[in-house]
């Protein structure tokens, strides 16, 4: 731009009388031309400072017509025009295109131009801002088009959701109707059983069906726990884990402790679910085939994902890493791009999940 002006600078500068009238209107052509095309402050893209950089650039197109008349100087009224047409509100685009109309028919006849030769620029004065009001509404059609779509897809986003919420409350309906209830008549059962059986004087039958009666009520509970993530919508993640291990040692008595390392990263829900559901599956293992003496639960966070190990400690009766719950969650780790893996210690049974982030 700037070689540009320079180069019509010297050519504008040869007829010593007009140079500085001349090299005046160029540098208000030059100062409207940059201001309206180039990429200046935000203040400067407002429609009233556009309206001064226009209003500008038709002043110095103006006296370069007026005074070179066999120059270029309509072209700064084209990009005036064209600058009118697509950015300027259309009440200041068409008072300002006929303004300049007018300045231009003025100094093509104060310069003794043919009346074809003022009827040209002219022409293209209309044709460029016809141009910049075509552009303007291709930008906004564009714009209300974009607009559009990111409804829609909000739309079809919040309709999933409603289908998947209405999908939760049905499987709740129905965990609670069936499951629940017949978990709760088997607690009924035991706990008759279990009387009968301290009336007949059989301890060893009653201690049994005491640990089936706990049991049945550890279920009946996280049968109503999820009944409620369902009906809430919220399925549980990693900071789920600690209450989960309280709830663990006050049921069984064993000692459970839990060590988070590293920054936790923000998991998808699936992820997030199958850190919850394996120790929550491991757990449930431990409880019901290892004879543990204590359970060490680490979850380490890292920039690639999260590891979640769970390691009981002592003689298992039964690896607790059988059975079709970790077969499940070791096919829900491999859909995710992770790895679960059960693994047979000289002290029990551990079991590691890896979920990336």
């Amino acid at each position: 731009m700037l070689a540009a002006a320079v180069l019509v600078l010297g050519a504008y500068g040869r007829d010593e009388p007009d140079r500085v009238p001349v090299l005046l209107a160029l540098a208000a052509v030059v100062v409207g031309t940059v201001g309206l095309l180039g990429a200046g402050p935000q203040r400067l893209r407002r429609p009233p400072a556009l309206l001064v950089l226009a209003c500008l650039l038709v002043a110095g197109s103006t006296v370069l017509v007026w005074l070179e008349p066999t120059g270029a100087g309509f072209l700064g009224g084209f990009v005036a025009a064209s600058a009118a047409g697509s950015r300027l509100p259309t009440r200041s685009g068409v008072v300002l295109t006929g303004v300049t109309l007018v300045a231009f028919t003025a100094a093509g006849l104060a310069a003794d131009r043919s009346p074809t030769s003022v009827l040209v620029p002219e022409t293209g004065l209309v044709a460029f801002y016809s141009a910049g009001r075509y552009a303007r509404r291709l930008r906004e059609r564009t714009a209300e088009a974009e607009r559009l779509v990111v409804e829609l897809r909000e739309s079809r986003a919040a309709q999933a959701e409603a289908v998947a919420m209405a999908e939760r409350q049905r499987l709740a309906r129905e965990v609670h109707d069936v499951l629940a209830h017949t978990l709760s008549g088997l607690l009924v059962q035991l706990e008759g059983a279990r009387l009968v059986a301290e009336q007949e004087g059989s301890p060893e039958l009653a201690a049994t069906l005491q640990q089936a009666h706990g049991l049945a009520r550890s279920g009946l509970l996280e049968t109503r726990r999820a009944i409620g993530m369902l009906r809430d919508g919220q399925l549980p993640g990693p900071e789920s884990l600690p209450a989960l291990v309280r709830d663990f040692e006050r049921d069984t008595g064993v000692p459970c402790r839990l060590a988070v390392s590293g920054t936790p990263h923000p998991y998808g829900p699936q992820a997030r679910l199958a850190l919850y559901r394996v120790a929550q599956e491991a757990l449930t293992n431990v409880r019901r085939h290892a004879a543990a003496q204590r359970v060490e639960l680490a979850l380490d966070h890292s920039a690639a994902g999260a590891r979640l190990t769970v390691h009981d400690v002592g003689a298992p009766a039964a690896p607790a890493g059988v059975g079709y719950g970790l077969t499940g969650m070791r096919e829900r780790a491999e859909l995710l791009g992770g790895t679960l893996t059960t693994t047979a210690t000289d002290r029990g049974f551990r079991v590691e999940l890896w979920v990336p982030a």
